[in-house]
């Protein structure tokens, strides 16, 4: 299965670009993934947040197929214990899905139209998290969830 992870916005971050480098070398062990950065807007500051979130979701539609299974991360969105996200994973594995993307926002988060393409929404926190870390948290419990399904020692370390 391959998985993709789009984001919106590269990280500015150094220190979290250096832990999403390092989780995104360790997934190609796993799967085929591949980490997808729509760029960010011009004069974005003197849109209105609505007017964001829709530019923003015409580039994420578009690094979208058809045949995606597309799952958002969302403050909405189910939360899972590290081990139940694993199962949902082996499921998708094991329902044939070819390529599996999950999609994190902007600031502002998603537009009518990208929530409408999703066949899922996951939250990892009841907390808000800024959207740039959330990529190296997301990213380390993909890992941790192949980790898990091999029956590796990195999850109980």
């Amino acid at each position: 299965m391959n998985i993709k992870l789009i984001v919106v916005s590269k990280t500015d971050v150094p220190y979290l670009q250096a832990g999403i480098d390092e989780y995104v070398g360790r997934l190609k062990h796993y799967c085929d993934f591949e980490l997808v950065v729509v760029p960010a807007l011009k004069n974005a500051g003197r849109m209105s947040p609505d007017e964001v979130k829709e530019r923003e979701g015409v580039l994420i539609l578009k690094q979208l197929e058809k045949v995606d299974r597309v799952v958002l991360l969302d403050e909405h969105g189910r939360e899972y214990t590290s081990v139940g996200f694993s199962e949902q994973l082996q499921r998708q594995m094991n329902a044939g899905v070819r390529t599996l993307a999950f999609v994190i926002g902007g600031a502002f988060g998603f537009a009518p139209a990208v929530y409408d393409a999703a066949h899922a929404k996951v939250s990892l926190s009841q907390m808000t998290f800024n959207h740039q870390m959330v990529r190296l948290f997301f990213l380390e419990q993909l890992y941790r969830a192949h980790t898990i399904l091999r029956h590796e020692k990195y999850h109980n370390a």
